[in-house]
C-alpha cells in the first residue's frame, strides 16, 4: 500500500507547484531579480523519493512589524499595524493540539495536518480548487480529519499581518474564521500588495461578520501572535520547506498544490487501508 501511495504521489507531484524557500545564498534578496535568480529547490518527499519543487512567485521576505499605539479604545483602530504582546510567550510551550483549525470529526479514520502560508500563490490555488472537493468528500463524509495550520515562512510580503487577522477571526468561532479565511484567500493580490495591509484586513473581518471591535481589540493587544508563532515554529519543527505541505498521518509528507484527481485518489488509497485496519489510529 505505501509503495503504491508513493507511486502515486511521485506521479502527482510531475503535475503539482509549491512555494519553495530561497537558496540560502538568495536569502537577502527581493524583488523580481530576486525571483527570476532563484533555481528550483529540490526537496525530499520521504526516503528516497526526490521531489523537484517549482520556485516561488513571490519571495519577497516579510517587512518588520511595525506597531500602532496601543492607547486607541477598542473599535476605533485606524489604519496600523498590530501591537506586538509586552513579553513574548514561548512558542513551543503551545500543544499541536491547541494551533491551527480542526475539521471534521475526531473519530475518523485518517488524519491530515496542512501547513499553508497565506501569502502563497500555489496555496491560494488548492485552497481555491481543491479544498471545496476535499472538505465535501472525505471531511465532511466522516473519513478524515483536516488540520489545517498557518505557516509564516517569512517569504511573503504582509502574510504576518494576514495570518494574524485570520487569528483574530477565529477568536470569535470556527464560523467566522472560515469566512475570513476564505476571504483572505480570495482577495490575496488585494492584501499582499498593499503597502499596509492591514486596512484591506481589517475591511475583509467586516465582511465576514466578525465583531469589529473585538477584532480591533485582539489586533491591537496581540492576543493571537502567541499561536501564530506557535504554528510557524511547528512547521521548522517538522522540517516544512515548502508551502502547500501535507503530512498525511502515518505516510510521507506531501508537498505541492497537487491535482483534485490526484488528491482525490491518494486519500482514498489511504481511507481504504484505514477501514481495512479497522478505522484505528
Amino acid at each position: 500500500m505505501r509503495a503504491r501511495f508513493a507511486a502515486v504521489v511521485m506521479a502527482a507531484l510531475l503535475g503539482s507547484a509549491a512555494c519553495a524557500d530561497p537558496p540560502a545564498s538568495d536569502a537577502g534578496r527581493t524583488g523580481a531579480g530576486a525571483e527570476a535568480a532563484q533555481p528550483a529547490a529540490t526537496t525530499e518527499v520521504g526516503p528516497g523519493a526526490p521531489a523537484t519543487q517549482a520556485p516561488s512567485e513571490d519571495a519577497t521576505p516579510a517587512p518588520a512589524g511595525a506597531t500602532a499605539s496601543a492607547e486607541l479604545p477598542t473599535g476605533s483602530l485606524p489604519p496600523g499595524r498590530p501591537v506586538a504582546p509586552e513579553a513574548e510567550p514561548e512558542p513551543r510551550s503551545l500543544d499541536l493540539a491547541a494551533l491551527g483549525v480542526d475539521r471534521g470529526s475526531p473519530q475518523a479514520p485518517v488524519r491530515v495536518i496542512e501547513f499553508s502560508d497565506y501569502g502563497c500563490g500555489y496555496c491560494r490555488k488548492f485552497h481555491q480548487e481543491t479544498w471545496p472537493t476535499l472538505r465535501r468528500e472525505f471531511v465532511e463524509a466522516g473519513k478524515v480529519e483536516w488540520k489545517f495550520l498557518p505557516y509564516v515562512s517569512g517569504m511573503f510580503k504582509n502574510s504576518s499581518a494576514a495570518t494574524t487577522a485570520a487569528e483574530c477571526a477565529l477568536e470569535q468561532g470556527d464560523r467566522l474564521f472560515e469566512a475570513m479565511n476564505s476571504l483572505i484567500w480570495d482577495k490575496q493580490r488585494d492584501w499582499k500588495g498593499a503597502p499596509d495591509p492591514l486596512p484591506t484586513l481589517r475591511g475583509l473581518a467586516g465582511e465576514a461578520g466578525t465583531d469589529v471591535g473585538r477584532y480591533d481589540s485582539c489586533m491591537q493587544e496581540g492576543r493571537a501572535a502567541r499561536r501564530v508563532e506557535a504554528a510557524s515554529a511547528v512547521a521548522e519543527e517538522a522540517g516544512v520547506r515548502a508551502t502547500p505541505t501535507f503530512f498525511v498521518v502515518g505516510y510521507p509528507p506531501i508537498q505541492g498544490a497537487l491535482p483534485t484527481e490526484a488528491f482525490r485518489q491518494i486519500l482514498s488509497m489511504v481511507h481504504a487501508e484505514a477501514t481495512r485496519a479497522g478505522g484505528g489510529r
